[in-house]
């Protein structure tokens, strides 16, 4: 199932943003705010890992229970398949052309 939506979701984000071009702005400024989240979390989760010299493999893994973290990493993910997708679709044209 996740290997299916991983699929469709950037190919579906492709489609949106070629019908309606002011997704593709939404798009990256969702991908902004939610590199802004992740990196955080992330962040906020070391530094208190540190700060607090419990280095326990628990207590790294840990930040994997925050719902924010999984939510930005998967839109993140996503978003470059999405990126992704559109670099290479271009490149596929040009060969065809030739």
């Amino acid at each position: 199932m996740i290997f299916l939506a991983s699929i469709a979701v950037p190919v579906l984000m492709i489609y949106v943003q070629n019908k309606w071009a002011h997704y593709r702005a939404a798009f990256n400024a969702a991908a902004l705010i939610a590199g802004l989240i992740f990196g955080n979390i992330a962040a906020i989760s070391v530094y208190k890992i540190i700060r607090d010299h419990i280095v326990f493999m628990t207590t790294i893994h840990a930040v994997f229970l925050n719902p924010f973290f999984l939510a930005t990493g998967a839109y993140l993910g996503v978003f470059f398949l999405y990126r992704l997708l559109l670099l290479t679709i271009p490149e596929f044209a040009e060969e065809k052309v030739k």
